[in-house]
């Protein structure tokens, strides 16, 4: 049939439909113009529509909503009693939880997806797009990791337009934000805001901190305005995460024609130890690799001895293509050496779409690569080139890296002869 007049003139309803083929209901909400500022509560309305009417017991009341009970029952307190009597069905698109939308419909309780169809699953993507898959904005995410003088410190600027804001921070320093006028939403004039929902840009900011040092603030988005990301410094900084999504217009404008997520990087920081090079140029640098030792080169440093690199054992979670570079979701399971923070879940990225290495979601694999900081410390990401090494993961390999963790550890490799005489 044809969709119904929606069950309620302002706030939200539903429009119901039927399918006689299978003899079930389907249905739309509909969500209107905002009721008048005083209106009655939808289930007070209907509560009171019971009032002075006699029960199956001869006495009549005067009725309230109850809260308690099925969320799409009308269930009613009598008004001076401490009793509450069940009216049955609340009617189609009461509200049954105010925060996710949804609405009753024929005594249930269902949420709306973004394309407004009740019991919907799809969902925005991070571009804000209904039921999209992230094609139509890029992702900026990157590591402020300078430590700046005491006070109020600048760690960057987020343009208008941006979408899913996160930024975490996790130290005695505090986080804050200034609006594109050079207000402080949050943490402003050396005073710290309570937790919660504040309004900034034409949308909202959740801001989290827990009892010890850890912070961060979330910002669905579209902003309306550019946004200050500031640092309260009144400790060292371990660095301050952050990341957000622009339309590709708007990333061209403020971060180069291509996406740094899909450009190759190469500096000469990046040489394998005791392996002589020649000299290589970067827009940031030049520089010439040490050159060879006479010692015998040992395990650690023919395979592993990178600066800024990582060993480990992971297991592929899912893989996506993304502009002209693959990327990798993987779960760390064991790390053998690290020489930068790795979280339980990375995105790994190659710079090519010809799945070179075609690493198998679900299979685990034992990887060397290397964490890749640009000049201007606005691009921090996990690289995996032609030099990193990757494995299907087996027993033996664990047997042959385990001693990686006290050979080539952060604390630095042993003498020649220490490692000489391990392996």
């Amino acid at each position: 049939s044809g969709w119904s007049v929606c069950s309620r003139s302002c706030g939200g309803g539903a429009s119901v439909r039927t399918r006689t083929c299978i003899t079930r209901w389907c249905c739309m909400s509909v969500f209107v113009q905002g009721c008048p500022p005083g209106s009655e509560d939808f289930r007070d309305m209907q509560c009171a529509a019971f009032n002075d009417r006699p029960l199956v017991s001869g006495n009549s009341f005067r009725w309230t909503t109850f809260h308690g009970g099925h969320p799409c029952d009308l269930s009613c307190l009598a008004l001076g009693h401490n009793f509450y009597y069940n009216f049955g069905h609340v009617l189609d698109g009461t509200a049954c939880d105010p925060e996710a939308g949804a609405v009753c419909v024929n005594g249930r309780c269902l949420k709306p997806g973004c394309d407004s169809i009740l019991g919907s699953t799809q969902r925005e993507d991070a571009c804000m797009v209904c039921g999209g898959h992230n094609t139509t904005c890029l992702l900026h995410k990157s590591v402020y990791q300078s430590s700046g003088p005491f006070g109020y410190n600048e760690v960057t600027m987020i343009p208008a337009g941006a979408t899913h804001i996160r930024v975490t921070d996790n130290s005695r320093n505090y986080l804050a934000l200034q609006n594109g006028r050079s207000q402080f939403v949050i943490n402003g004039n050396w005073k710290i805001s309570v937790p919660g929902e504040y309004s900034v840009a034409g949308t909202k900011l959740l801001y989290r901190r827990s009892a010890d040092t850890w912070e961060s603030f979330e910002v669905p988005g579209p902003t309306q305005e550019d946004l200050h990301l500031m640092v309260l410094a009144t400790d060292r900084n371990p660095g301050i995460e952050y990341e957000y999504w622009l339309p590709p217009d708007r990333y061209a404008l403020h971060h180069g024609r291509r996406s740094p997520l899909r450009q190759a990087h190469h500096t000469a920081s990046y040489f394998p130890r005791g392996q002589p090079t020649t000299p290589t140029t970067t827009s940031a640098t030049t520089s010439r690799a040490p050159p060879n030792t006479a010692r015998k080169p040992h395990w650690c440093d023919r395979r592993f001895l990178f600066i800024s690199v990582a060993v480990f054992r992971g297991r592929v979670l899912g893989k996506l293509y993304r502009g002209e570079e693959t990327r990798y979701d993987v779960q760390i399971i064991h790390t053998y050496r690290n020489r930068f923070r790795l979280e339980h879940r990375e995105f790994l990225w190659v710079p090519n779409l010809c799945d070179c290495p075609d690493l198998q979601p679900g299979k685990q694999y034992v990887l060397m690569l290397r964490r890749h900081i640009n000049y201007e410390r606005t691009l921090n990401r996990i690289l995996l080139e032609e030099d990193s090494y990757v494995v299907p993961y087996r027993p033996r390999e664990d047997e042959l890296l385990r001693p990686l963790q006290r050979l080539c550890s952060n604390r630095g490799t042993k003498s020649p002869a220490e490692i000489d005489e391990a392996v």
